[in-house]
């Protein structure tokens, strides 16, 4: 498989190194910022570049007929307009705020313990989520995706990472030197607490997570999301 790497940062590098690894090989490696490439040799995309040039990463993949994967965050307001274009040019687009295994079973956890938790107006949710400070937004996608699914499925209606009302979640979002990621979710009542936490050791986890997506949906058409690679939930 020829991939096309738009971006070439930190998360860019894991990603060559595990793809070239498994026998793949880069046609393309682009910096944040360039607009003038082509896929011409490429089979398929794999976006980790910076939120302001995302949109335009993934709509020119989708022009010329690429996968794209897509892992860069910060960029979801356009997200519903991605999709409607992807349909149109009848291609193929995977967006993950994490492409980590672990996280996605996380995922999973997260969504039952907050169905467990719906009828217990004891307890208040709050957030944690560090990352590295190289990271550009805030909070992380993930946390968002952790707490979209608590909204689900409580009675909360939003989450802030300011201070929060009664309807809110409080994501504590911190950046510390060269934290890979954790997200921590917690259920506090005035008896007990009950948390549940996922730590990232390195960036292996998600490159590694990109690449077996980038495989996945190479002969695919369509709309996805890691648990269809995965196959869970």
């Amino acid at each position: 498989m020829k991939i096309a790497l738009l971006g070439y940062g930190r998360m860019g590098k894991s990603i060559e190194a595990i793809a070239v690894n498994r026998g793949h090989s880069i046609a393309l490696k682009i910096s944040d910022k360039d607009d003038d490439y082509d896929f011409k040799n490429a089979d398929v995309a794999i976006d980790f570049s910076i939120p302001s040039v995302a949109v335009f990463n993934i709509k020119k993949a989708l022009d010329a007929g690429i996968p794209v994967i897509s892992g860069t965050t910060g960029w979801l307001e356009h997200y519903d307009d991605v999709i409607a274009y992807c349909n149109d040019k009848d291609g193929t687009f995977l967006y993950a705020s994490n492409f980590s295994l672990g996280v996605n079973i996380f995922f999973e956890i997260n969504r039952r313990l907050s169905e467990l938790m719906s009828g217990f107006d004891e307890y208040s949710t709050e957030m944690v989520e560090i990352h590295h400070t190289q990271k550009l937004d805030a909070p992380s996608g993930t946390a968002i995706t952790l707490a979209e699914d608590v909204i689900q499925h409580t009675k909360y209606t939003n989450w802030t990472i300011d201070q929060p009302k009664s309807n809110e979640i409080f994501i504590d979002a911190k950046r510390i030197k060269d934290v890979p990621g954790t997200h921590e979710v917690t259920y506090n009542s005035q008896i007990d607490s009950i948390s549940i936490k996922h730590t990232a050791h390195s960036r292996q986890g998600f490159a590694m997570g990109a690449v077996i997506a980038a495989e996945w949906i190479k002969d695919k058409k369509g709309v996805y999301t890691m648990k269809d690679v995965l196959n869970i939930g």
